[in-house]
């Protein structure tokens, strides 16, 4: 595991943009944090990794899913909503992970079988942690 602190918004996304530059084709990111924790931050940088401008980036907590196109796809996921892993089979979340795009889930809590869902070596788990109105602690389950 790897742990990074960041101390403002810019920083945050200017990590985002660092784990983007490490993500293959098909690698699935899972978020975990608390409302707020930043998680749409971290993927503002990782989408402006991919020449996407992060300003088009927005929580997909209403629409459920958001597509951006850039260099690579992304496949920006929120399962906040959702109250049950059978919602989120019914949405399709599994065509999102045959693809040559980066599928990126918040809240992926809520998938209680997903390790099954997946290949293992395309998961890669960050946990989020709010330590002030600034801090973020992001500890990763994988190497930049």
């Amino acid at each position: 595991m790897v742990e990074l602190i960041t101390s403002s918004f810019e920083e945050s996304e200017a990590l985002g943009k660092k784990i983007g530059n490490s993500l293959s084709p098909g690698d699935v990111l899972l978020l975990y944090g608390d409302l707020g924790a930043g998680k749409t931050t971290l993927v503002k940088g990782i989408a402006s990794s991919f020449g996407i401008d992060p300003e088009m980036v927005t929580s997909p907590t209403f629409v459920l899913v958001n597509e951006y196109v850039g260099t690579r796809k992304i496949f920006h996921i929120d399962l906040y909503r959702l109250e049950s892993s059978k919602e989120v089979s019914e949405i399709g979340i599994e065509e999102y992970f045959d693809n040559n795009g980066i599928t990126i889930i918040e809240w992926p809590e809520k998938i209680t079988k997903i390790d099954s869902l997946l290949s293992q070596e395309k998961i890669k788990k960050i946990y989020i942690d709010h330590i002030d109105e600034n801090k973020r602690k992001f500890t990763l389950s994988f190497n930049l």
